[in-house]
């Protein structure tokens, strides 16, 4: 029965003879594929790196708040599995468009619908997380220069960056274009998985040509290299099994060159241009009141 189900949860998937039962051959590129979207839900480690500027004691809270929420999200994330695992099959979990809500169907009763509900809230919660931190991502690499200064613009009294923000809600709908969903987070893993191993590369190039740069967070190189192995492990062969996928995410990504050369690049614009974008940041501000 279910109450038996809950009482005495199913460990016939749990044990290692089974668990690790592939039901189809061994492909590299596939075990490549399933960490670059398994990893796509633990990915929020990086997101508190965007807004530094808005923490207090940054250089003591942000490790901190990374110590703390990495292991206990992984906590909670792998024991959430471990209840799936222990109360449906693999062909369940394949078969399932949403697996926590079929989980509390089957094991909750006239109670399931806590768990869409819960789902929901997770969700916004995620959404509300990197609406946050890629806001200010645009809005910082406008300020640098990297971007069109109009990105730079803030709100004159709630200091929010509003036109990175409505640039953050355009490209996330540009996003839902395809009704993949698995696709969809192909195309942003390998991004984002391309960008992170740039991004730790540089650290260890910084480290080498810049030893006495002031670094008040400072970790061993051992670090950077093992994530960097990782990260080749996984890109190399996710772009092995899915070419046309990870080619595809990187021309996506190839788009923001063009409008780095308009809006940045090319100093000599013509007057209509200029007035075109003080007209775009001057309906912004009014819109934004």
């Amino acid at each position: 029965s279910e109450v038996d189900m809950v009482c005495k949860p199913i460990y016939f998937w749990l044990e290692p003879a089974n668990a690790f039962d592939p039901f189809q051959e061994y492909d590299v590129g596939l075990i490549a594929l399933a960490f670059l979207q398994g990893s796509f839900a633990y990915g929020g480690w990086n997101f508190l790196n965007y807004v530094t500027e808005e923490l207090v004691d940054p250089y003591v809270n942000l490790p901190r708040a990374i110590f703390i929420s990495i292991p206990l999200v992984t906590f909670v994330y792998v024991f959430a599995n471990i209840a799936y695992v222990t109360a449906m099959s693999p062909q369940e979990l394949l078969a399932s468009n949403a697996v926590a809500v079929t989980f509390g169907e089957k094991l909750l009763g006239v109670m399931s619908w806590i768990m869409p509900i819960s789902v929901a809230l997770s969700t916004f919660g995620g959404v509300n997380g990197s609406l946050f931190t890629s806001s200010r991502l645009f809005f910082a690499g406008a300020r640098e220069g990297h971007l069109p200064s109009l990105l730079a613009m803030i709100h004159v009294k709630r200091c929010t960056p509003i036109p990175a923000l409505l640039f953050t809600c355009l490209s996330t709908l540009l996003m839902l274009c395809t009704s993949d969903m698995y696709t969809l987070i192909n195309y942003v893993g390998f991004i984002n998985y391309l960008f992170y191993g740039v991004t730790v590369a540089g650290q260890i190039v910084l480290r080498i040509k810049a030893p006495d740069m002031h670094r008040p967070i400072r970790i061993s190189l051992v670090w950077p290299v093992i994530y960097l192995l990782f990260w080749a492990f996984l890109l190399i062969f996710s772009l092995y099994s899915e070419p046309i996928v990870c080619g595809l995410g990187m021309a996506i990504m190839l788009t923001g060159v063009p409008v780095y050369f308009l809006g940045v690049y090319w100093d000599n614009k013509p007057e209509c241009f200029n007035s075109f974008v003080g007209t775009a940041t001057l309906f912004i501000y009014l819109t934004s009141i």
